[in-house]
């Protein structure tokens, strides 16, 4: 089986001061020592690159090439895919949205959960309860 991550959940594993930063480095190592498929996408790990390194966020935010060799440790994994935008991903994003009014914060998530929906990915690890509004996807909070 596979599965995505958000880009909280590699936030909390950077950021020192997070309550649930233990938790959060302890999942990404049991997912990185595992053979399952982690499909990662190209918003997530830009969400992660924003703000990972923005000094308003983080108290100590990691540099930019401290935050690029994280993301680079996972997609040097073998069983690390990154997924993208290609042909289908409007109608995809229109299905997602078609039951959820999506505005403001929400649209990232239904960004992310339109792309999940157009590759068949189904269970995605967060600990952002808003994806609870896409009834297609499994989600699964590592930190509960």
């Amino acid at each position: 089986m596979s599965y995505s991550l958000d880009a909280n959940l590699l936030l909390y594993a950077s950021d020192a001061s997070s309550p649930f930063h233990a938790q959060a480095q302890r999942f990404l190592k049991s997912c990185m020592n595992q053979s399952e498929v982690i499909y990662l996408t190209w918003p997530a790990i830009m969400s992660y690159l924003r703000i990972a390194t923005h000094p308003s966020i983080f108290d100590e935010p990691l540099s930019p090439e401290e935050a690029m060799a994280n993301v680079e440790t996972l997609l040097q994994l073998p069983q690390t895919h990154c997924l993208s935008e290609e042909d289908g991903f409007w109608e995809s994003y229109r299905a997602t949205t078609e039951t959820t009014p999506v505005r403001g914060n929400l649209v990232p998530d239904a960004h992310l959960a339109a792309l999940l929906r157009l590759h068949g990915v189904r269970r995605l690890h967060t600990h952002d309860r808003d994806f609870l509004k896409f009834d297609f996807l499994d989600v699964q909070d590592p930190l509960a």
